[in-house]
């Protein structure tokens, strides 16, 4: 499929759509094991700067083990409602890729500060 099909298929949105998603980068400051979860996953709380510390369950334990996440830079979505998921309370969507060995975060390229806005 291009590029050009997969606009057609889910759609223009204009740059109003696209600043309602507040997608912003923090930094990883805690990560504990997720035994209850279906698919492998880690608990993580993330500093989002000025927006606070954040937590969500993530399944991308199959690339990345706590040490690997400890510290690190990712992006988040951080105006979605909270999600329960099983005994476990997810306050933003850590975003990444999925590919068949597992989910690859995304991430910046370089340190910013915690809390800068995707733009």
């Amino acid at each position: 499929m291009t590029t050009e099909n997969t606009a057609e298929v889910v759609g223009e949105i204009s740059w109003a759509d696209f600043q309602k998603v507040l997608t912003v980068v923090g930094t990883v400051v805690r990560v504990e094991p997720f035994p209850e979860a279906r698919k492998p996953a880690w608990k993580v709380w993330v500093d989002f700067g000025p927006y606070g510390e954040k937590k969500t369950s993530a399944q991308i334990a199959a690339l990345y083990t706590a040490a690997d996440l400890l510290g690190r830079q990712i992006v988040g979505v951080i105006n979605f409602p909270e999600k329960q998921i099983g005994p476990f309370r997810s306050q933003f969507l850590l975003t990444g890729f999925p590919t068949d060995e597992g989910v690859v975060l995304a991430a910046v390229e370089r340190s910013v500060p915690n809390g800068t806005r995707l733009a």
